[in-house]
């Protein structure tokens, strides 16, 4: 099978997070904006957590599991993950456990994503904690507001390399 027919399956779920991208700038007119420095506390204190790192960008890990050696995700692949989205306060606002994973290209996602998919390999279980501009950042999303740090549980099921 030709790589371009196999990302054609890709499409809807890239369709569906830009839809939820672009909708969420209305909607994040009427939710609550976080306190940038509410992201910055969270942040400061996740990261002195055991077990968390923390990259140049901001994005903070935890790897809960580790999979086999192998591959990682690069530009222009494709990932199939289950992935669940909270908020600092707990709050799920988006989660792919218990249905169907989600298949998307790599590019075009949160710059968070983009950061840590590609250091993760095929099995791996991460936690992600994301600031505000790794994530949705001034404008928010949907139900989630402007500013806001991101908790993000990852796990790498598959991916599609573009070579």
């Amino acid at each position: 099978m030709h790589l371009e027919s196999r990302l054609v399956k890709f499409l809807p779920a890239a369709a569906l997070i830009a839809a939820l991208a672009c909708s969420g700038v209305a909607a994040a007119q009427t939710a609550p904006a976080a306190a940038p420095q509410t992201a910055e506390a969270f942040l400061a204190a996740n990261a002195k957590l055991p077990g968390v790192k923390t990259t140049p960008s901001g994005l903070q890990y935890k790897v809960t599991k580790a999979g086999p050696a192998g591959p990682s995700p690069k530009e222009g692949d494709a990932i199939k993950v289950h992935y669940e989205g909270k908020l600092p306060d707990g709050t799920t606002f988006d989660s792919t456990f218990g249905g169907k994973p989600m298949l998307a290209p790599l590019d075009g996602l949160v710059p968070g994503w983009m950061e840590a998919i590609p250091m993760m390999h095929v099995g791996d279980d991460w936690t992600l904690y994301l600031p505000p501009s790794l994530g949705y950042g001034e404008r928010g999303a949907g139900p989630i507001p402007p500013n806001s740090a991101l908790v993000f549980r990852i796990q790498l099921l598959g991916m599609l390399s573009a070579d």
